[in-house]
């Protein structure tokens, strides 16, 4: 996938990661039906197998989950370059891709976390602070099920695609309502995966 990319493109691609660093409550991987919209969907920059390769493949890899939004910067100045055999500038602009997001991303939230977390616990016994954090678990569970919708929506309709989303129903299920540590959970996937039961 080629795209045309120019200076306001990347301002673009830069100043859309500022805003979403700051609407990251329970991290980047919250955001990521924003970023679907944005980067697939208005600009058409990523494809939506890019963008759902990006995520899986950063998930699965050991380290922090905010690893996609640097994947999702390559691909993007992959894209921007001409493609993976387009030379060595394709390359370039592919970190390129990756020093943007993951700066855009990174900068605003850490600030602000940084500074709140030090007020928080400045003022940790006020009633406001207290109530705060109470209020923040329903809205990052409710950024994590858009986000699981997103990518489950890619895989097809749960009527034609009926395991997937049964598998999914029932890990769900299984993490909620009892202690099950997730890597068994991880395991049993792929074994069902490499079974070709999915």
């Amino acid at each position: 996938m080629t795209v045309a990319f120019t200076g306001a493109d990347w301002l673009a691609l830069l100043t859309h990661f500022l805003s979403l660093s700051l609407l990251a409550i329970g991290g980047a991987i919250t955001t990521a039906p924003a970023m679907h919209s944005y980067l697939v969907n208005d600009k058409a920059w990523l494809s939506e197998a890019q963008f759902t390769s990006s995520i899986a493949l950063a998930q699965a890899a050991p380290g922090p989950n905010v690893l996609f939004i640097a994947l999702l910067g390559w691909n993007v100045g992959m894209n921007a370059g001409g493609g993976i055999n387009a030379g060595p500038g394709a390359w370039w602009l592919a970190l390129a891709g990756v020093g943007v997001a993951m700066v855009g991303i990174l900068l605003p939230s850490t600030t602000l976390t940084f500074a709140a977390a030090r007020w928080g616990h400045r003022n940790r016994e006020l009633r406001a602070v207290r109530a705060f954090k109470m209020g923040m678990a329903p809205v990052v569970i409710a950024l994590l099920v858009a986000t699981g919708w997103i990518l489950a929506s890619s895989a097809g309709s749960p009527t034609e695609h009926w395991r997937p989303w049964l598998l999914t129903s029932i890990t769900a299920v299984i993490v909620w309502r009892t202690q099950l540590h997730m890597l068994w959970l991880l395991g049993m996937g792929a074994l069902l995966g490499a079974m070709g039961v999915l």
